[in-house]
């Protein structure tokens, strides 16, 4: 075996840092380790990252540019065939119908961010202007109340928090907080400390608290309105912070007046005793992190309860002050701003933080209105897989003029691509996560390349570097001029980069590739180690510009703040710590028009009301609820396609309560007949004392098309999305509801 090597997991959010061993052939990981000199995840690791082989060594990697023949089959094709005919049938696209007739789709994931940096290039180059990923299945509104309440995002400090809420979210299972496991046990083990579980089903996290609200799934927003009430009438409002810090308390002071405390209580399912002793602990604290995640954000009136969940946090003054909500310092902002200031073009729907409503994509593309999306490239994600109503969405793709993947792997989206762009896979190139949001410490970690790439795939970078190239819209000498630059310092690149940029400013959106082209000199490591981390450069400038106090608290400060930065990201092969706040910092980056927290702008208020007036009704013939996608012990994003990987429940059974399998004489490894308004499938049943009556939750993760390229279709488990519905999305926001299938159930 090798020597341990530095790199990250990649299998959610956290991306915590480990160390492996390579086989003597150097293409397998064959031990895993956590990296304990990574400076957030100190060496912790999760039982998921020792799986990671299944990536890397995926059964249906591609490693040829395939075109689509007209029988459905494919044909490998070279590289200079392939970027031709691409860059030739978007531009005639272009031509003819305009740039925004090409949608974009991708571009992140957990662990591949760089990516859509250098996508943007390809964008602009076209004049495509509409595109979404996998945070319009989940964020957008949370972004949009963020957007309007403190103009920027937030996140929790549970490190030091004395109240630990959790609202549709398990972090035993989907971590989302570093060392979350240790962290958890942190606050179960000391006295003065306090957690708080808001969760229809009795997760990991919900044995570990003090208060655990199993409220009836889809009842979060009545539950929010009681605990808000409860702190008016009650007099657990922190009114010196309000009075100092935000607006518009009367409004929200009039709009609870009316909750009947009793009756949303009721209707959560919840005692009324146990919803205000919670509420008591909560805003009585010292201190309160609050973390909202998906099982709130995919379930009825989502933005309505980001909003509720946040004035919960602000009225008890938990912002900036440790253990509270703060707002971390960033290079890259990947929640936007949060504005939505433009609607579809054909359904009109909210683009909030510029990202398009994945449920609303396919009735963008499947009709006659003149705007719609008639090209599309799809870059590192499965929508296919992964979006709602999925049998809808493939033939959505399956209309399109020109549908181009870019992926590692024959995924159910590539397989219907007139074009598949083999990629290298996240340990053969440079590559890097936004998502940094620690604090007071933030860090940031460049992965180096793990394995050398067989023949063939490229990096996205590269792709993206000669897409740009063949539709001609970069100065002929401007590479040249630049690489002579580079040669003469740092600084020289510096005054000729800036020089030319503002000298065109078309040219701002082409940076990323421009930069790789000179940086990296074509995408090899070169004397800088750049690589598909030349990016980096403008942010790290960027960064030290903008935030040099925050910068200048980690050791990088003076006019060369910036140079410093980036030339830690290339070579700190653990990560490091680039930004260093204290907790007033937070109030320093509200980004409102007056400094301060809007506790309700009329747009909050009207969808508040909304929720207010409507009512919970009982489906009689679907009268189940169906969470379509639960976190588990052995499931993650899809990157990892064998089923194999998963050391437990590798079908992905269906929990079903006690009470509902004895009522339909059901036991553990039965199966059964699930059918939703979106479809029928039959399932494997696993009888679980954590769900309750009528609540069910099938895995994410499951159901993918094992030997795609073989043309055979191996599939084990569940795809969920066979059982939504893409018309099953927030009113306002357009997230998919899939924590809320209205579903019935049948012993087969």
């Amino acid at each position: 075996m090798t020597d341990w090597k530095k790199s990250a997991c990649i299998l959610c959010e956290n991306n915590c840092g480990i160390e492996v061993q390579l086989d003597d052939a150097q293409k397998h990981i064959v031990r895993t380790r956590g990296d304990e000199a990574h400076p957030a995840s100190q060496g912790y690791l999760c039982q998921k990252a020792s799986r990671l082989d299944y990536y890397q060594n995926g059964k249906d990697r591609i490693l040829s540019p395939l075109k689509k023949r007209a029988d459905g089959s494919f044909e490998e094709i070279s590289w200079e065939q392939a970027i031709a005919e691409v860059a030739e049938r978007f531009t005639r696209l272009k031509d003819d119908f305009g740039g925004k007739s090409i949608f974009y789709y991708g571009g992140g994931g957990q662990g591949n961010h760089l990516p859509g940096a250098y996508s943007s290039a390809t964008r602009k180059a076209l004049g495509s202007s509409y595109r979404s990923n996998a945070l319009a299945q989940e964020k957008t509104g949370e972004f949009w109340v963020n957007g309007q309440m403190l103009g920027t995002m937030v996140r929790g400090d549970f490190e030091h928090c004395e109240v630990a809420v959790f609202i549709g979210k398990n972090p035993w299972q989907s971590h989302g907080i570093p060392r979350s496991r240790i962290t958890l046990k942190d606050i179960q083990k000391d006295p003065s400390r306090k957690m708080v579980v808001i969760d229809p089903v009795r997760t990991e996290t919900a044995d570990m608290a003090d208060y655990h609200l199993q409220l009836k799934p889809g009842t979060d927003a009545w539950l929010l309105n009681a605990m808000i009430a409860i702190m008016f009438e009650e007099s657990l409002i922190d009114t010196a912070f309000v009075v100092r810090h935000c607006d518009e308390f009367d409004a929200v002071k009039a709009m609870v007046e009316h909750v009947n405390i009793a009756e949303h209580c009721l209707i959560a399912g919840l005692d009324e005793a146990l919803v205000r002793a919670t509420t008591r602990c909560i805003a009585n604290a010292g201190s309160a992190a609050f973390f909202e995640d998906l099982g709130v954000q995919m379930n009825r009136h989502s933005t309505v309860v980001s909003y509720l969940e946040k004035l919960v946090w602000i009225l008890s003054g938990n912002f900036g002050k440790e253990g509270a909500q703060y707002i971390p310092a960033y290079l890259q902002n990947i929640a936007g701003s949060g504005k939505s200031n433009r609607q579809s073009p054909v359904v009109c729907a909210n683009i909030i933080s510029g990202l398009v409503p994945c449920n609303v994509i396919a009735d963008e593309i499947l009709t006659d209105h003149p705007n719609r999306y008639r090209g599309m490239l799809v870059e590192s994600a499965n929508p296919a897989h992964s979006l709602a109503e999925s049998g809808r969405f493939k033939a959505a793709l399956q209309s399109l003029d020109t549908l181009v993947v870019i992926d590692i792997a024959m995924s159910e989206t590539a397989v219907l691509a007139d074009y598949i762009l083999p990629a290298k896979t996240q340990y053969e190139k440079y590559e890097a996560t936004f998502f940094n949001f620690e604090f007071p410490k933030n860090y940031f970690h460049l992965r180096h390349p793990l394995f050398e790439a067989p023949n063939g795939p490229l990096s996205e970078a590269e792709i993206h570097a000669r897409l740009v190239e063949a539709l001609n819209v970069l100065p002929e000498n401007l590479i040249p001029d630049l690489r002579e630059a580079k040669a003469k310092g740092a600084a020289e690149l510096k005054i000729a980069f800036m020089t030319s940029m503002q000298s065109n400013p078309k040219l701002a959106a082409l940076a990323p590739v421009v930069l790789y082209r000179v940086l990296a000199n074509g995408g090899g490591a070169t004397d800088n180690n750049a690589g598909e981390g030349s990016v980096l450069w403008p942010l790290a400038q960027m960064f030290a510009m903008r935030d040099a106090e925050s910068l200048a608290g980690a050791g990088f400060e003076g006019k060369n703040a910036g140079d410093e930065l980036y030339a830690a990201m290339l070579s700190e092969k653990s990560g490091f710590v680039f930004a260093i706040d204290d907790y007033a910092k937070s109030w320093k980056r509200l980004q409102s028009n007056n400094g301060r927290i809007q506790l309700a702008t009329p747009q909050l208020l009207a969808l508040w009301q909304n929720m207010l007036n409507s009512s919970v009704k009982e489906n009689s013939e679907f009268p189940l609820v169906l969470c379509a996608g639960e976190r588990r012990a052995y499931t993650a994003n899809t990157i990892n396609r064998d089923p194999a990987w998963r050391r437990k429940d590798v079908e992905g059974a269906l929990r079903v309560s006690t009470h509902d399998a004895e009522r339909l004489g059901l036991k553990t490894n039965d199966k059964a007949r699930l059918t939703t308004a979106g479809g029928s499938v039959e399932t494997t049943i696993e009888v679980s004392e954590r769900m309750q009556t009528g609540h069910l939750s099938l895995p994410n993760g499951a159901g993918l098309d094992n030997n795609l390229r073989e043309g055979k279709v191996e599939r084990v488990g569940i795809a969920a999305n066979q059982l939504t519905l893409a018309s099953n999305r927030d009113d306002f926001a357009g997230t998919p509801l899939h924590k809320f299938v209205e579903a019935r159930l049948e012993a087969i």
